[in-house]
């Protein structure tokens, strides 16, 4: 599920995107009685963010095919509030740290602090995702 509803820049090394917390917005079947969004939604919007800047790259290159990601890990991931107020439009910022293969390690943050974390990514290959579903099914 899409949880970004514009994209507003992407360059060599970062993406920024925006949504808006909001009930009749893409996350409205996330927010609390207040109409917040839990902070634990920070990590989805960032690797989302990320997705959009491989996603770019990929077309760049002339590749028109959607590769799968994965999380790896995050990292001194915070929101110090515990949530994303209610009717605040988001500004989601990832810059790229790291890059090695199909590996990644981008510095994330929101509302610059709101929510900040590193994100680590990895892109596996065909092959790796078959392993991996197989090994689910058993």
């Amino acid at each position: 599920m899409l949880l970004l509803e514009d994209v507003v820049s992407v360059s060599d090394d970062s993406a920024v995107c925006r949504v808006t917390v909001s009930p009749s917005g893409v996350l409205a079947p996330f927010l609390d009685p207040d109409g917040n969004l839990p902070g634990w939604f920070a990590l989805e919007l960032m690797a989302q963010t990320v997705g959009v800047w491989s996603g770019w790259h990929r077309h760049q290159q002339g590749k028109n095919s959607i590769e799968l990601g994965m999380i790896l890990g995050a990292r001194e991931l915070l929101c110090a509030a515990g949530i994303l107020p209610a009717g605040q439009t988001l500004t989601i910022t990832v810059k790229l740290l790291m890059q090695d293969d199909r590996f990644g390690s981008f510095e994330c943050s929101i509302n610059d602090g709101e929510a900040t974390g590193r994100i680590n990514t990895f892109q596996p290959t065909a092959e790796e995702l078959t392993t991996l579903f197989q090994q689910g099914a058993s």
